[in-house]
């Protein structure tokens, strides 16, 4: 477990997140506590004005089925001309990993914070998501593509101005997470110089 009273265990622990693929998922997943509490970690984001402008729907893996077809149906109804391996990618796309969330943006459209706070805030909860999924001791991928685009999908969980800010899937790591390519520090961090104003 992590010493979080070592800054350096938890520098290592922020350093070692990685997403996983949820092709590569395996179980077991998250239980019903545990979902709980990766999502009250999450719900610790930063947040201007406490409104809480994102939720979470958990689908169960007994309901996989359901959701493929609701991906298929949709696909169907946007593109009539879709092909088989089409419809097979929204079919393997509802059946990854032991677990999923959907996480909708919920913007709150009469408040005087800005949409754009709201939808930062969004994100960042995505993000608390992730790293309270790899706390556990499990592997996090988000995942958007066509489906988090759909209004047709979107309505089977929320409704409009609602969006779906991802799909997050859940599980235990089949295979070794391989770093992936990160930016070069100077080309992303800098020190602001007045004079070059």
């Amino acid at each position: 477990m992590t010493d979080f009273n070592d800054l350096s265990s938890v520098t290592a622990y922020l350093a070692s997140r990685r997403s996983g693929r949820p092709r590569d998922m395996i179980a077991p997943g998250p239980d019903a506590a545990q979902m709980r509490e990766i999502v009250a970690i999450a719900s610790r984001t930063p947040d201007h004005g406490k409104l809480n402008p994102w939720r979470v729907v958990h689908i169960a893996a007994g309901q996989r089925d359901a959701l493929a077809n609701v991906l298929t149906t949709a696909y169907r109804a946007e593109k009539p001309e879709a092909g088989r391996l089409e419809i097979e990618a929204m079919e393997t796309f509802a059946r990854q990993a032991p677990e999923l969330l959907v996480v909708l943006y919920s913007p709150r459209e009469s408040s005087k914070i800005p949409l754009w706070e709201q939808e930062l805030s969004a994100g960042a909860f995505v993000m608390n998501l992730l790293h309270a999924i790899h706390a556990h001791g499990f592997v996090g991928g988000w995942i958007t593509g066509w489906p988090s685009y759909s209004d047709a999908v979107r309505d089977h969980f929320g409704a409009a101005p609602e969006r779906i800010a991802g799909f997050v899937f859940l599980g235990t790591a089949g295979q070794p997470l391989e770093e992936r390519p990160r930016p070069d520090l100077d080309a992303v961090f800098s020190n602001w110089n007045p004079a070059s104003i």
